[in-house]
């Protein structure tokens, strides 16, 4: 920090402008009103601006009202904890007896209760694992490959990798069988953790991956493991062995450095091969503690955990669920079983994304639809009761619950308390039918892998939605001009642009490659999220569009829409294609430019009778063999599932400079396209919501 005398004097004056008494609004903390605060930083209600010094423009960098003067590096009642490792430590310590992990097991082929494990057992496995990787060789520093989904030893291999300094490096399924070779050579990794069903397939391509010495069985017989040639140079065992053997041989920890990497976290991407992301301990102790600084949490919590932990999301929340002592139940592995192991659970802390949080509202306001008469009259009674107590402050009659929002919490178990989403932006409507229905805190997050998950969250006691909140505690945040597409920070009634973070969350760099890091952190630290934002009143973060053309669909996987246009404009109708998703829907749509002279002779090649080619454009005929033709040139390019278009609206007039759809280079305008075309695009997702089961499901 600085510690010159002018900065001495300026951190003393903001002092004096802090005092500990509450305003009567919404905001948390209060700044005196005084002539000479300003220069220092003013107060936003969530958020303080602090001037940052530049040589040039003026740049608001925008911190938590609750610690403006120092970013968060780690717990304030546990300065001690600097790793993930010491967490983990004082978590076996302090909960030794509490429940930690738990499955479900099966009694007779059929699915039963929960069966736990507590810290203390979770933190002997832990030891046995780290003990049993050095009883094979492998020196700390190495990178060890975890490739299965969601279950106990996941976390208990990630804590044998904070215990004896190993990098843990997610595999996960989605990538296909090219990316995980890909990262296993990238990472040099030299222990891959898989299932019996992924086995063979590893094997099957085990010349690729030529850094692989062992590769360990989660949940296989020893009698069931198939031989490998000694000339592969590769041992194959099951975890329970490898356990075994720890156990026998146990060794003393081998602790890292807040500074060490703790993870290598690859993300999909939209182009090119997945980039790893360095996490360091450091990052992820920064980061939970500054998102949960609040959050009162406690062993007597439930936490239900499917969302991928090769993911960000869900691995920031296992730091902070061993950090509080919570409970961790696993979901059977099947997402349609989801529902039914929530109500086995009954968990009080859920965290989820849109897309399941759309699908429990659908389930809920469906349920009202057919149940009629009465029923609907009397819910839509309770809901608008609950709905004006809640707008204005006031506490709803605990008579509404009991007539009618009891039963739909029973829903996730009865218990949840605290619900958050991420991942993408969860509508304001579904987050107020949220509080209502589930009558709990609701929060909404915004963050990224680089970030070490969350940069923003929603604070408690804020009513407002549609927006991400305040900055994390562990950052700083700031918006920097983007004129190409007109955001700035001089924009009324808001400024906005290209959202930046800094602070000891931010990580380290992609995994040898300089180039993409240079591209994305700057030289004073800041990382460039790629995101535009704009500050709302009250200094909450709203996210209004991306600077480069890509985006997220509702389920989080991201879109390159120019890749899509160019693969569906070989087709013979295809003039000119927009491709449009948001993170609010899980699919695409298009608006097509038609071909005039090939779509007249489909027409007249299947006999179809129209007065003029608009109306033509019109016939759901039409649509759906231009959209066919689409389908095959996309199954042909070999895109994704989530890459195919839905739904389609054929059009005349060609994207041209005239009518502003084309720029220069004629690229699609897209911000433009948008809304020329906003009300085509919002039929087309109103039909599919009608038609399209996928929009409704996980």
């Amino acid at each position: 920090m600085d510690h010159t005398p002018a900065a001495q004097r300026r951190l003393k004056a903001i002092h004096a402008h802090l005092t500990a008494t509450a305003t009567a609004d919404d905001s948390p903390s209060h700044l005196e009103s005084n002539t000479t605060a300003g220069e220092f930083f003013s107060e936003q209600g969530y958020s303080v601006v602090l001037p940052e010094k530049l040589q040039t423009g003026k740049w608001n960098v925008y911190r938590s009202v609750r610690s403006p003067l120092q970013l968060v590096t780690k717990f304030p009642n546990h300065p001690e904890i600097g790793t993930m490792h010491d967490n983990f430590v004082r978590s076996v310590d302090t909960f030794r007896d509490y429940k930690y992990l738990g499955t479900r097991v099966r009694v007779d082929g059929t699915v039963g209760e929960y069966k736990w494990m507590t810290y203390g057992e979770a933190g002997t496995a832990r030891s046995a694992i780290g003990s049993g990787l050095i009883y094979y060789g492998i020196q700390k520093g190495s990178s060890i490959g975890l490739y299965f989904i969601n279950r106990p030893e996941w976390l208990i291999v990630d804590h044998a990798c904070s215990a004896y300094s190993f990098v843990s490096v997610p595999l996960y399924d989605t990538l296909g069988p090219d990316a995980v070779k890909y990262i296993v050579s990238h990472a040099v990794v030299q222990v891959i953790f898989c299932v019996p069903e992924t086995l063979n397939l590893l094997l099957s391509y085990l010349s690729d991956i030529p850094t692989v010495r062992l590769i360990v069985v989660v949940g296989g017989m020893d009698d069931q493991i198939p031989s490998v040639p000694s000339s592969t140079g590769v041992q194959v065992i099951t975890y329970s062995k490898l356990l075994n053997q720890g156990r026998s041989n146990l060794q003393p920890f081998c602790p890292p450095k807040p500074d060490d990497i703790a993870t290598i976290c690859y993300t999909s991407g939209t182009t090119g091969t997945p980039k790893g992301a360095i996490l360091t301990h450091g990052n992820f102790i920064a980061s939970v503690a500054g998102s949960t600084m609040d959050e009162k949490f406690g062993p007597s919590d439930v936490y239900i955990s499917y969302l991928p932990l090769a993911h960000i999301y869900e691995r920031a929340n296992q730091v902070m669920t061993v950090h509080f002592g919570i409970a961790v139940g696993f979901y059977q592995g099947d997402s349609m079983k989801l529902m039914d192991d929530i109500a086995a659970l009954r968990p009080t802390v859920f965290c989820s994304v849109p897309r399941l949080y759309n699908r429990i509202y659908a389930g809920i306001t469906n349920a009202v639809k057919t149940s009629g008469g009465l029923k609907e009259r009397l819910f839509n009674a309770a809901y608008n009761a609950k709905r004006q107590a809640l707008l204005h402050g006031k506490n709803p009659s605990p008579m509404w619950d009991r007539l009618v929002f009891n039963k739909i919490k029973e829903k996730l178990g009865g218990r949840v308390r605290f619900m958050a989403s991420g991942a993408s932006p969860l509508s304001p409507d579904i987050m107020e039918f949220l509080k209502i229905c589930f009558g709990c805190r609701v929060t909404e997050g915004y963050g990224m892998t680089e970030s070490t998950c969350v940069i923003s969250c929603i604070d408690e006691g804020d009513k407002l939605g549609g927006h991400v909140g305040s900055p994390n505690l562990a950052c700083e945040i700031k918006l920097v001009d983007v004129p190409e597409m007109n955001y700035t920070s001089d924009d009324q009634p808001n400024p906005r642009g290209e959202i930046c973070v800094r602070g000891p969350l931010v990580f380290r760099g992609y995994h040898k490659d300089e180039a993409q890091t240079r591209d994305v952190i700057d030289e004073d630290g800041w990382l460039h999220t790629g995101d535009i934002g704009t500050w709302l009143p009250g200094g909450r973060l709203k996210i209004i569009d991306r600077k480069k053309n890509i985006f997220k669909l509702a389920q989080g996987e991201y879109i390159a829409p120019e890749k899509i246009e160019n693969v569906y404009a070989k087709c013979k109708f295809v003039a000119q294609c927009f491709v449009y998703g948001d993170s609010l829907n899980a699919s695409l749509v298009a608006v097509v430019s038609v071909d005039h002279d090939n779509l007249k002779a489909w027409a007249a090649s299947e006999g179809i009778m129209y007065n003029d080619l608009a109306q033509l454009c019109n016939d759901p005929k039409a649509r759906a063999a231009v959209l066919a033709e689409m389908d095959a040139a996309g199954r042909e390019a070999q895109l994704r599932g989530f890459e195919f278009v839905k739904a389609v609206t054929l059009v005349l007039e060609p994207f041209t400079l005239e009518n502003g759809l084309l720029t220069p280079t004629f690229k699609v305008k897209r911000p433009q396209a948008k809304e020329y075309f906003a009300k085509a695009i919002s039929d087309m997702y109103s039909e599919l919501s009608r038609t399209d089961t996928s929009q409704k499901t996980l």
